[in-house]
């Protein structure tokens, strides 16, 4: 275990913000963060913790007075391994990206659509990353966690923690009361690739790879090729990836918005419950925000749904670029934007 006080966040999240902690404090094990958390206890320490990962989908609003703890256990062991499907448990401070490129080349397969995803393991199960029509809650069937409060150990299945769209319990009414430790999978033996994005079977076309001769190598590079020709690296440009959701609306709401620029069908997709998601890159753009800037915190000129720091931003230029493209997307089309983004100093209700 390491402890630091008065600790940057600097180099701690991917916006690139300049930020510091009370305390930070790294742990190895379970054990160790339960004595940590039982050592509070004992001394009276009633200081907030906030549990980080690699700080890929928050902003920070200004120092964090608060002891704030990470996770540096990275293991990963098969816990059993039945005809086609292996189980594995992952550590969650394990890099997520290569985890994946771990389990790809160890012939497990079914998470290749989710490449170069920033990130640690955790946050897969606390945000339910996804990308390219795979989501992480295709293949969690357990999370292992410790309770902040009483350094007990809770084992939720899939189902408990009813995972949606960019969201989980803990983003709910378990929000900040867990660590979690551990991540089991369900993956495959054999690879069956996931198609049903169209900007996939069109890279697929342009490339002139057959699905059937599609490996999980090749489709992992697929996939971090087209990442990289629209997001940011954010060593080089801070961001956190796709600031906004996609909004999903009723039917009526679709039908309004595309009255509202004849001649141009929005793009969309129909769900299942008959509502219907619309791109939050495409509204932002509608209202003309793309590549444009607010002092330091910029849209990014490739994709609309990323906002960047574009040197010295501060967590209150990126809150207030977000608040001028909500309110302009509100005015536009009467939809709602609602950040993906962790808000820590405030809430996303607030950026409204």
């Amino acid at each position: 275990m390491e402890i630091q006080t008065n600790c940057s966040l600097g180099e701690r999240n991917s916006f690139g913000i300049e930020a510091r902690a009370s305390r930070f404090v790294e742990y190895d094990s379970v054990g160790e963060l339960q004595a940590f958390l039982w050592q509070c206890q004992r001394d009276g320490d009633t200081t907030p913790l906030l549990h980080f990962g690699r700080g890929s989908n928050l902003l920070l609003l200004g120092d964090v007075d608060a002891t704030v703890l990470h996770s540096r256990i990275r293991d990963v062991v098969i816990t059993a391994d039945e005809a086609d499907n292996i189980y594995v448990r992952v550590g969650a401070g394990a890099l997520w990206d290569a985890w994946l490129e771990y389990a790809i080349d160890s012939g497990w397969y079914g998470l290749e659509n989710l490449s170069l995803i920033p990130g640690e393991v955790g946050a897969s199960a606390v945000q339910n990353i996804g990308a390219y029509g795979v989501e992480a809650k295709d293949r969690i069937i357990y999370v292992d966690a410790v309770d902040l409060q009483t350094a007990e150990v809770r084992h939720f299945t899939a189902e408990e923690l009813a995972y949606g769209y960019r969201t989980s319990r803990f983003k709910t009414d378990l929000r900040g009361r867990y660590a979690v430790t551990y991540v089991h999978f369900r993956l495959s033996h054999s690879f069956r690739p996931q198609l049903g994005y169209s900007g996939l079977t069109a890279e697929l076309a342009r490339r002139g790879i057959a699905e059937y001769d599609l490996t999980a190598h090749a489709l992992r590079q697929i996939i971090i090729d087209l990442r990289r020709q629209k997001l940011p690296d954010p060593a080089q440009l801070g961001n956190a990836g796709s600031f906004f959701k996609n909004p999903v609306v009723q039917r009526a709401d679709y039908d309004r918005v595309a009255a509202q620029t004849p001649g141009i069908e929005p793009p969309h997709y129909d769900l299942a419950d008959g509502r219907v998601k619309i791109p939050a890159a495409w509204l932002i753009e509608q209202t003309g925000w793309k590549g444009r800037s607010l002092g330091k915190a910029a849209v990014y000129e490739r994709q609309a749904l990323v906002l960047v720091n574009t040197g010295g931003a501060t967590g209150a230029d990126i809150l207030a670029l977000c608040r001028h493209i909500q309110d302009d997307v509100k005015k536009r089309f009467g939809i709602i934007l609602e950040p993906e983004v962790n808000f820590i100093g405030t809430t996303p209700e607030s950026a409204h």
